[in-house]
């Protein structure tokens, strides 16, 4: 019994919407292992960004602005931080309908995204009029493949990756179609993958910009008008994106900018960007997932960078190197898009363009041109030349799907198709010599062989694809088959992207973790009027630093590559605290028993080893050892002052000479605070004295708090009979306002990195608010600031 293929018309519609649900049900097959809560993203996602989704939540549900949070390096600015995912849509969403987001829930929400970017693709495809298989392939190796498989922990950069099919997609559609329509979706698009500002997106900012430029020169065949005429229609569109883009983007991105001034990190440089290069012997990873043994322990591995391989001089993590996108699209690319020259197609040449680009951004100091390139505007925010292989394997994948569209349609031809093995042939033999070369053959060869028999399974797959042109229902089923089936093994769940949800147990609000629990039962315990007592995390493990995002306890120090540079100056306070040796000190927080680490409230300590391990000034029993867990050693610091407190009097110091050199003055902060000289003899109505000797005999007031959440902190105050200080131990930051009995009043920094405001004699009534619309005055010319 013979099939008659469908008639053109109908079938194209057809095969696109079983191409379309094909892809859905294998994403949900390849996303199993995660959907089903078997594992969970690890890492960056959850030590980094689940207490930040967390905090979102709990914040949202309590009724509370989640635009500034204390639970972390004495304060932070969420609304101007990238990590904290209040401008990404989806996580957004999700909590503000979920009160507790699970493990799961956030793993499902990357995945969705990267099956809607996938989406994009296949409607990119079927725009262009290729076959829906090409589609197939190209989302995919997009969505799990490449960089968006093996870093799925880097939440950001997950996010900013899957908008930009969607947003190339509608900035084609309006290009084609002259729409202003198709140009705000565009512009709302790019918008959403900006939101998050991050090295990613701003390489599919570049791209996207340069593919206006590339379409205003190198029209597509089919356009036909001129280039006056194609630039005035290009107005409408490009309009249309900038009047939905720009007001979206707009904001969020100059109170990033606003912050960076004021951080730890307002630039990289180029010495620092090159140890973050891709090893071009990393490409081999793209042919041979598992080359160099990166689902084994970590021990095992022995790619660049790593012990077996040698010195390189590089920084990365051991999952960054892999970029293995599919052997199909991998054979595709290769023996049909350079073998048989299909990559530089008129419909490839940006994509193939666009993809060496990124090709050599990546390659960093492997290249004599990456010192030209780093000074790109924006290019020294970022740290890792590396980075730039997400879009590479992206735009990798869209050649090859392109490249299995024209083959399905293509004649036999036997010379272009030897030239094509030989090609993958010769990388194979490279691989081999590699793995020869650095002693590791044994190891290399399963990897090896596995990879062989994929890109076979492969080439059957593309024959008989072909073979049924006539029913290309057949040929999309049979390539999402194998294609799903190599993604599911070679980029299987491993210790870079997946692990035991157990592990990460400390994050969730209902842990039974001792630790966790012993400290909440003390700060509640503990509770006071005038006290809000934090905790130190350090060298516990990779999970713990923003735990009190998570369980909604203050920390002094956190996990985030951004900090307030104030904090950072005073504290010497590194991005993280997984292990002792990142635990530093600075000459102004010099110990556990430091006037610094009183004016945190710094009350419990909870260490991975022996406080005196950390703290070498200490000697046993300086600090009471109050519980000894499974996680390490909780101390008590009884000398910890209150959040709130009520000095009667000033005292000159100078900051900048502590900060560098030490010497915190060892006085009664209850009874005395510090302001810097110059602000001290900028304002003489502070009647600062010269040290705290010429000023005995001051009395401290009293301060309680009435109420304190993220943004707002209400206190009640009474000054002594000759007026004095209320003084609130979070960090300074000049975006907060205070009012006085309901006035306006200045917020002086005291005690190198604090808050106060003068009273006079009497009660009153303090107010402290985050009011984030300050950050914009910075954008303002000088005289109307003043103004």
């Amino acid at each position: 019994m013979s099939i008659s293929p469908p008639p053109a018309a109908a079938e194209s519609k057809w095969v696109f919407r079983f191409a379309l649900c094909l892809f859905l049900l294998a994403s949900f097959y390849l996303a199993w292992p995660w959907l089903s809560g078997q594992v969970t993203i690890p890492w960056d996602a959850k030590a980094g960004f689940q207490p930040q989704l967390s905090f979102l939540a709990h914040a949202l549900h309590s009724g509370q602005s989640p635009f500034w949070t204390p639970n972390v390096f004495a304060g932070m600015p969420q609304i101007a931080d990238p990590q904290s995912l209040i401008f990404s849509p989806p996580h957004l969403l999700l909590a503000a309908l979920v009160a507790e987001p699970t493990f799961q829930q956030a793993d499902a929400v990357a995945f969705l995204m990267l099956t809607l970017g996938g989406i994009g693709w296949m409607l990119y495809f079927r725009d262009r009029g290729w076959r829906a298989a090409g589609g197939l392939v190209a989302a995919l190796a997009f969505a799990y493949g490449g960089s968006a498989a093996w870093r799925i922990q880097h939440t950001g950069q997950i996010m900013s990756l899957s908008w930009f099919p969607l947003a190339f997609w509608a900035l084609s559609r309006a290009l084609d179609r002259a729409s202003f329509a198709w140009g705000a979706a565009a512009g709302f698009f790019a918008a959403m993958m900006v939101l998050g500002p991050d090295q990613v997106a701003w390489l599919f900012v570049l791209t996207l910009t340069v593919f206006v430029v590339w379409r205003l020169f190198a029209p597509p065949v089919s356009d036909r008008h001129g280039f006056f005429a194609r630039l005035g229609r290009m107005f409408k569109p490009l309009v249309g994106g900038v009047i939905v883009g720009l007001p979206l983007v707009g904001p969020p991105l100059l109170l990033t900018v606003a912050l960076m001034e004021q951080s730890n990190r307002p630039e990289i440089t180029l010495q620092g960007a090159l140890m973050g290069s891709f090893h071009p012997a990393s490409f081999l990873t793209a042919l041979v997932a598992n080359l160099y043994d990166i689902h084994g322990p970590l021990s095992a591995t022995w790619g660049p960078p790593s012990q077996g391989w040698g010195e390189t001089g590089l920084v990365l993590a051991r999952n960054m190197p892999e970029i293995y996108f599919g052997a199909l699209p991998f054979l595709a690319l290769v023996a049909l898009g350079f073998g048989r020259l299909w990559a530089f197609d008129r419909p490839m040449r940006f994509f193939l363009a666009a993809m060496l680009a990124m090709t050599v951004y990546a390659l960093g100091k492997y290249t004599p041109v990456f010192a030209a390139l780093f000074d790109l505007p924006g290019a020294d925010l970022f740290r890792r030349p590396a980075d730039a292989t997400f879009p590479l394997a992206v735009f990798a994948g869209v050649i090859g799907g392109y490249c299995v569209s024209r083959f399905i349609d293509a004649p036999p031809d036997r010379k272009a198709n030897m030239i094509g093995l030989v090609l993958i042939a010769a990388l194979y033999m490279l691989a081999i010599g590699v793995a020869i070369a650095k002693d590791r053959l044994a190891l290399a060869l399963p990897s090896i062989g596995f990879s062989v028999f994929c890109a076979l399974l492969s080439l059957a797959a593309l024959l008989g694809a072909r073979r049924w042109r006539k029913w290309p229902a057949l040929g999309v089923l049979l390539i999402g088959l194998v294609l799903t089936f190599d993604l599911s093994l070679n980029n299987a769940p491993n210790q870079s992207t997946a692990l035991p949800p157990e592990f990460y147990d400390v994050l969730r609000e209902n842990t039974q973790n001792e630790t966790v629990r012993f400290i909440k039962q003390k700060l509640a315990e503990n509770q006071a009027p005038d006290r809000r007592d934090r905790v130190e995390l350090a060298g516990v493990g990779f999970r713990w630093p923003n735990v009190g995002l998570a369980q909604g306890f203050d920390v002094d120090l956190g996990y985030n590559p951004l900090r307030l540079a104030l904090f950072v100056d005073v504290t010497h306070a590194l991005d993280h605290v997984a292990v002792p040796e990142e635990r530093v000190f600075s000459p102004a927080f010099p110990s556990y028993r430091s006037p610094m680490a009183n004016l945190l409230g710094l009350r419990w300590i909870a260490v991975g080893v022996p406080a005196e391990e950390i703290d070498h000034s200490l000697k046993p029993g300086d600090l009471p050892l109050v519980k000894q867990t499974t996680d390490g050693y909780i101390y008590e610091n009884a000398d910890a002052l209150p959040r709130v407190l009520a000095p009667g009097r000033a005292v000159a110091a100078d900051f900048a000479k502590i900060i560098a050199e030490g010497g915190m003055p060892e006085i009664d902060y209850r009874r005395f605070v510090l302001f810097d000289r110059a602000e001290c003899e900028a304002h003489p109505a502070l009647n600062c004295a010269p040290d705290a000797t010429a000023a005995q005999g001051a009395e401290p007031g009293s301060a309680k708090i009435l109420r304190y959440d993220n943004t707002l902190v209400d206190i009640e105050a009474k000054a002594p009979a000759g007026g004095g200080f209320l003084v609130l131990n979070d960090v300074w930051q000049d975006w907060w306002a205070a009012y006085v009995d309901g006035r306006p009043a200045p917020i002086l920094r005291a005690n190198l990195m604090f808050r106060a405001v003068a009273l006079s004699p009497g009660p009153h009534s303090v107010r402290f608010r985050f009011e984030p619309l300050r950050a914009f005055s910075q954008f303002l010319p000088k005289a109307r600031r003043r103004g």
